[in-house]
Protein backbone atom coordinates (compact mmCIF):
# COMPACT_ATOMS: atom_id res chain seq x y z
CA UNK A 1 0.00 0.00 0.00
CA UNK A 2 1.21 3.13 -0.88
CA UNK A 3 1.19 6.66 1.01
CA UNK A 4 -1.86 7.68 -1.07
CA UNK A 5 -3.70 4.55 -0.04
CA UNK A 6 -3.13 4.95 3.56
CA UNK A 7 -4.25 8.28 3.68
CA UNK A 8 -7.03 7.57 1.21
CA UNK A 9 -8.00 4.67 4.12
CA UNK A 10 -7.81 6.92 7.07
CA UNK A 11 -9.45 10.09 5.96
CA UNK A 12 -12.20 7.65 5.25
CA UNK A 13 -12.26 6.22 9.08
CA UNK A 14 -12.54 10.01 10.06
CA UNK A 15 -15.27 10.87 6.86
CA UNK A 16 -18.60 10.58 9.13
CA UNK A 17 -17.21 12.66 11.82
CA UNK A 18 -16.00 14.82 9.27
CA UNK A 19 -19.22 15.04 7.28
CA UNK A 20 -20.77 15.97 11.04
CA UNK A 21 -18.70 18.88 11.89
CA UNK A 22 -19.62 20.45 8.03
CA UNK A 23 -23.16 19.77 8.78
CA UNK A 24 -22.95 21.71 12.08
CA UNK A 25 -21.56 24.54 10.56
CA UNK A 26 -23.03 24.88 7.71
CA UNK A 27 -26.70 23.21 7.97
CA UNK A 28 -26.44 21.55 4.60
CA UNK A 29 -25.52 17.97 3.50
CA UNK A 30 -24.58 19.25 0.71
CA UNK A 31 -22.98 22.02 1.19
CA UNK A 32 -21.59 19.95 3.82
CA UNK A 33 -20.38 16.69 1.28
CA UNK A 34 -18.66 19.86 -0.82
CA UNK A 35 -16.80 20.82 2.21
CA UNK A 36 -15.26 17.21 3.15
CA UNK A 37 -14.49 16.85 -0.69
CA UNK A 38 -12.71 20.12 -0.81
CA UNK A 39 -10.93 18.88 2.53
CA UNK A 40 -9.70 15.66 0.54
CA UNK A 41 -8.98 17.55 -2.47
CA UNK A 42 -6.51 19.53 -0.08
CA UNK A 43 -5.41 16.19 1.67
CA UNK A 44 -4.07 14.08 -0.99
CA UNK A 45 -2.25 17.25 -2.37
CA UNK A 46 -0.67 17.81 0.90
CA UNK A 47 0.06 14.76 2.08
CA UNK A 48 0.15 14.06 6.27
CA UNK A 49 3.55 13.01 6.47
CA UNK A 50 4.06 15.38 9.70
CA UNK A 51 1.27 14.79 11.13
CA UNK A 52 1.30 13.40 14.60
CA UNK A 53 -2.71 13.77 15.24
CA UNK A 54 -4.79 12.46 11.86
CA UNK A 55 -8.12 13.80 13.08
CA UNK A 56 -7.65 16.89 14.81
CA UNK A 57 -5.45 18.07 11.66
CA UNK A 58 -8.39 17.01 9.30
CA UNK A 59 -11.07 18.34 11.37
CA UNK A 60 -9.16 21.61 11.17
CA UNK A 61 -9.35 21.21 7.86
CA UNK A 62 -12.83 20.78 7.43
CA UNK A 63 -13.36 24.04 9.87
CA UNK A 64 -11.31 26.05 7.58
CA UNK A 65 -13.23 25.36 4.92
CA UNK A 66 -16.46 25.60 5.84
CA UNK A 67 -15.61 28.57 7.92
CA UNK A 68 -14.85 30.33 4.46
CA UNK A 69 -18.47 28.73 3.13
CA UNK A 70 -19.80 30.71 5.63
CA UNK A 71 -18.01 34.08 5.06
CA UNK A 72 -18.54 34.07 1.59
CA UNK A 73 -22.44 33.67 1.97
CA UNK A 74 -24.22 36.91 0.69
CA UNK A 75 -26.81 38.15 3.04
CA UNK A 76 -29.64 36.10 1.25
CA UNK A 77 -31.63 35.78 4.17
CA UNK A 78 -32.03 38.96 5.23
CA UNK A 79 -35.56 38.92 4.29
CA UNK A 80 -36.82 36.11 6.09
CA UNK A 81 -33.82 35.34 8.51
CA UNK A 82 -35.88 32.44 10.91
CA UNK A 83 -37.48 30.80 8.02
CA UNK A 84 -34.49 29.74 6.10
CA UNK A 85 -34.47 26.63 7.60
CA UNK A 86 -31.26 23.99 7.47
CA UNK A 87 -31.40 20.53 5.81
CA UNK A 88 -33.01 18.07 8.04
CA UNK A 89 -31.45 14.51 8.14
CA UNK A 90 -34.91 12.53 6.89
CA UNK A 91 -34.70 8.89 8.11
CA UNK A 92 -37.13 5.59 7.68
CA UNK A 93 -38.97 5.18 11.35
CA UNK A 94 -37.18 2.20 11.41
CA UNK A 95 -34.03 2.71 11.86
CA UNK A 96 -31.19 5.65 11.56
CA UNK A 97 -28.18 4.95 9.34
CA UNK A 98 -24.66 4.32 11.01
CA UNK A 99 -23.78 7.72 9.19
CA UNK A 100 -26.67 9.30 10.42
CA UNK A 101 -26.04 8.47 13.92
CA UNK A 102 -22.54 10.04 13.49
CA UNK A 103 -24.12 13.34 12.15
CA UNK A 104 -27.05 13.15 14.89
CA UNK A 105 -24.72 12.75 17.61
CA UNK A 106 -25.43 15.01 20.43
CA UNK A 107 -28.07 16.37 18.72
CA UNK A 108 -30.97 18.20 19.84
CA UNK A 109 -32.44 18.37 16.49
CA UNK A 110 -33.50 21.09 13.91
CA UNK A 111 -34.15 23.91 16.80
CA UNK A 112 -29.75 23.69 17.30
CA UNK A 113 -29.33 24.08 13.78
CA UNK A 114 -31.75 27.31 13.32
CA UNK A 115 -29.99 28.82 16.25
CA UNK A 116 -26.24 28.11 15.35
CA UNK A 117 -27.76 29.82 11.45
CA UNK A 118 -27.84 33.30 13.59
CA UNK A 119 -24.75 33.17 15.21
CA UNK A 120 -21.76 34.50 13.66
CA UNK A 121 -18.92 32.19 11.34
CA UNK A 122 -16.40 32.74 14.31
CA UNK A 123 -18.87 32.27 17.04
CA UNK A 124 -20.64 29.52 15.12
CA UNK A 125 -17.06 27.29 14.56
CA UNK A 126 -16.12 28.16 17.89
CA UNK A 127 -19.47 26.76 20.12
CA UNK A 128 -19.64 23.96 17.17
CA UNK A 129 -15.76 22.67 17.84
CA UNK A 130 -15.77 23.13 20.99
CA UNK A 131 -18.77 22.57 23.32
CA UNK A 132 -19.86 19.81 20.32
CA UNK A 133 -16.43 18.25 19.37
CA UNK A 134 -14.66 19.33 22.28
CA UNK A 135 -11.64 20.90 20.61
CA UNK A 136 -9.85 23.00 23.07
CA UNK A 137 -9.64 26.58 22.37
CA UNK A 138 -5.65 27.28 21.51
CA UNK A 139 -6.29 24.67 18.83
CA UNK A 140 -9.99 26.97 17.68
CA UNK A 141 -8.08 30.62 18.10
CA UNK A 142 -5.72 29.98 15.18
CA UNK A 143 -8.66 29.78 12.67
CA UNK A 144 -10.76 32.62 13.36
CA UNK A 145 -7.34 34.73 13.98
CA UNK A 146 -8.21 35.27 17.86
CA UNK A 147 -6.23 33.90 20.72
CA UNK A 148 -7.69 31.49 23.23
CA UNK A 149 -9.23 33.49 25.76
CA UNK A 150 -11.18 35.68 23.11
CA UNK A 151 -11.94 32.75 21.13
CA UNK A 152 -13.37 31.50 24.25
CA UNK A 153 -15.66 34.60 24.06
CA UNK A 154 -17.04 33.80 21.15
CA UNK A 155 -18.32 30.38 22.52
CA UNK A 156 -19.50 32.11 25.29
CA UNK A 157 -21.15 34.41 23.92
CA UNK A 158 -23.04 31.69 21.07
CA UNK A 159 -23.79 29.87 24.14
CA UNK A 160 -25.65 32.46 25.73
CA UNK A 161 -27.75 33.25 22.70
CA UNK A 162 -28.47 29.35 22.03
CA UNK A 163 -29.84 29.68 25.81
CA UNK A 164 -31.82 32.73 25.16
CA UNK A 165 -33.47 30.84 22.41
CA UNK A 166 -35.03 28.25 24.81
CA UNK A 167 -34.31 25.40 22.45
CA UNK A 168 -36.55 22.71 23.16
CA UNK A 169 -35.43 19.19 24.26
CA UNK A 170 -37.99 16.90 22.74
CA UNK A 171 -39.93 13.80 24.60
CA UNK A 172 -37.20 11.04 25.30
CA UNK A 173 -39.82 8.25 24.03
CA UNK A 174 -40.15 7.85 20.37
CA UNK A 175 -43.45 6.32 20.12
CA UNK A 176 -44.66 9.07 22.79
CA UNK A 177 -43.37 11.08 20.14
CA UNK A 178 -45.20 9.47 16.86
CA UNK A 179 -48.75 9.24 19.21
CA UNK A 180 -49.02 13.12 19.74
CA UNK A 181 -48.03 13.60 15.80
CA UNK A 182 -50.58 10.90 14.76
CA UNK A 183 -52.79 13.04 16.88
CA UNK A 184 -52.05 15.48 15.28
CA UNK A 185 -52.59 14.89 11.37
CA UNK A 186 -55.95 12.98 12.73
CA UNK A 187 -57.19 15.87 14.02
CA UNK A 188 -56.53 18.39 11.31
CA UNK A 189 -57.69 15.82 8.15
CA UNK A 190 -61.08 15.60 10.75
CA UNK A 191 -61.49 19.46 11.44
CA UNK A 192 -61.41 18.74 15.49
CA UNK A 193 -59.73 21.92 16.13
CA UNK A 194 -60.46 21.77 20.03
CA UNK A 195 -58.31 18.88 19.97
CA UNK A 196 -55.77 20.45 17.75
CA UNK A 197 -55.28 23.06 20.65
CA UNK A 198 -55.32 20.84 22.91
CA UNK A 199 -52.36 19.23 21.36
CA UNK A 200 -50.28 22.51 20.61
CA UNK A 201 -48.02 24.19 23.28
CA UNK A 202 -49.54 27.76 24.01
CA UNK A 203 -46.09 28.92 22.49
CA UNK A 204 -45.84 26.40 19.72
CA UNK A 205 -43.62 27.95 16.70
CA UNK A 206 -43.81 26.85 13.22
CA UNK A 207 -41.33 27.47 11.04
CA UNK A 208 -42.48 27.05 7.23
CA UNK A 209 -40.07 27.35 4.73
CA UNK A 210 -41.85 26.10 1.16
CA UNK A 211 -38.58 27.52 -1.47
CA UNK A 212 -34.82 28.59 -0.83
CA UNK A 213 -35.02 30.86 -3.80
CA UNK A 214 -39.14 32.61 -2.90
CA UNK A 215 -38.59 33.98 0.69
CA UNK A 216 -42.13 35.34 0.30
CA UNK A 217 -43.28 31.68 0.36
CA UNK A 218 -41.79 31.06 3.90
CA UNK A 219 -42.91 32.25 7.36
CA UNK A 220 -43.23 31.72 11.16
CA UNK A 221 -45.91 31.09 12.89
CA UNK A 222 -46.13 31.66 17.01
CA UNK A 223 -48.79 30.62 19.62
CA UNK A 224 -51.29 28.36 18.74
CA UNK A 225 -54.00 30.37 17.10
CA UNK A 226 -51.40 31.31 14.60
CA UNK A 227 -50.26 27.78 13.69
CA UNK A 228 -54.00 26.18 14.18
CA UNK A 229 -54.64 28.49 10.66
CA UNK A 230 -51.79 27.08 9.29
CA UNK A 231 -53.13 23.42 9.88
CA UNK A 232 -56.39 24.63 8.90
CA UNK A 233 -54.92 25.45 5.50
CA UNK A 234 -53.09 22.06 5.81
CA UNK A 235 -55.62 19.44 6.40
CA UNK A 236 -55.27 17.99 2.64
CA UNK A 237 -56.72 14.55 2.70
CA UNK A 238 -55.37 13.92 -0.90
CA UNK A 239 -52.04 13.76 0.98
CA UNK A 240 -49.92 11.12 1.58
CA UNK A 241 -48.09 10.83 4.84
CA UNK A 242 -45.00 8.57 5.42
CA UNK A 243 -44.02 8.13 8.73
CA UNK A 244 -40.15 9.01 8.95
CA UNK A 245 -37.72 10.40 11.69
CA UNK A 246 -36.70 13.95 10.76
CA UNK A 247 -33.00 14.71 12.73
CA UNK A 248 -33.90 11.88 15.18
CA UNK A 249 -37.29 12.98 15.98
CA UNK A 250 -40.71 12.33 14.82
CA UNK A 251 -42.18 13.68 11.47
CA UNK A 252 -43.62 13.06 8.46
CA UNK A 253 -42.74 13.07 4.36
CA UNK A 254 -45.80 14.22 2.25
CA UNK A 255 -46.49 13.51 -0.96
CA UNK A 256 -49.09 14.48 -3.30
CA UNK A 257 -50.06 11.91 -6.53
CA UNK A 258 -47.13 10.47 -5.17
CA UNK A 259 -44.83 13.00 -5.35
CA UNK A 260 -42.70 14.91 -3.18
CA UNK A 261 -44.19 17.51 -1.27
CA UNK A 262 -43.47 18.70 2.30
CA UNK A 263 -41.10 17.11 5.27
CA UNK A 264 -43.06 17.94 8.31
CA UNK A 265 -40.44 17.66 11.58
CA UNK A 266 -41.92 18.10 15.08
CA UNK A 267 -40.72 18.39 18.70
CA UNK A 268 -43.20 17.33 21.18
CA UNK A 269 -42.31 17.74 24.83
CA UNK A 270 -44.32 16.65 27.95
CA UNK A 271 -47.39 15.54 25.29
CA UNK A 272 -47.88 18.67 23.46
CA UNK A 273 -46.13 20.22 19.75
CA UNK A 274 -43.39 23.01 21.20
CA UNK A 275 -42.11 23.23 17.44
CA UNK A 276 -42.96 22.43 13.96
CA UNK A 277 -40.42 22.88 11.01
CA UNK A 278 -41.96 22.32 7.58
CA UNK A 279 -40.27 22.18 4.00
CA UNK A 280 -41.87 22.71 0.88
CA UNK A 281 -39.70 22.66 -2.09
CA UNK A 282 -40.49 19.79 -3.70
CA UNK A 283 -36.80 19.51 -5.30
CA UNK A 284 -35.61 19.71 -1.74
CA UNK A 285 -37.95 17.20 -0.31
CA UNK A 286 -37.13 14.27 -2.52
CA UNK A 287 -32.88 15.49 -2.04
CA UNK A 288 -33.43 15.46 1.83
CA UNK A 289 -36.09 12.33 2.16
CA UNK A 290 -35.04 10.01 -0.81
CA UNK A 291 -33.86 7.46 1.90
CA UNK A 292 -37.73 7.00 3.09
CA UNK A 293 -39.57 7.30 -0.36
CA UNK A 294 -37.33 5.23 -2.50
CA UNK A 295 -37.96 2.23 0.17
CA UNK A 296 -41.71 2.55 -0.62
Amino acid sequence: MDDKEWLAERFEEHRSRLRSVAYRMLGSLTEADDAVQNAWERVSRAGADDVENLGGWLTTIVARICLNMLRSRNTRREDSLEAVLPDPIVSPESALQPEEEVVLADSVGLALQVVLDTLSPPERLAFVLHDLFDLPFDEIGPMVGRTPEATRQLASRARRRIKGAEVAHPEPDPARQRAVVNAFFAAARGGDFDALLDLLHPDVVLRADFSPGRPNRSAVFHGAEAVLGQARLGANRAAELHPALVNGAAGVVVTLRGRPFAVMGFTVADGKIVEIDAFGDPERVRRVAAAVLGRE
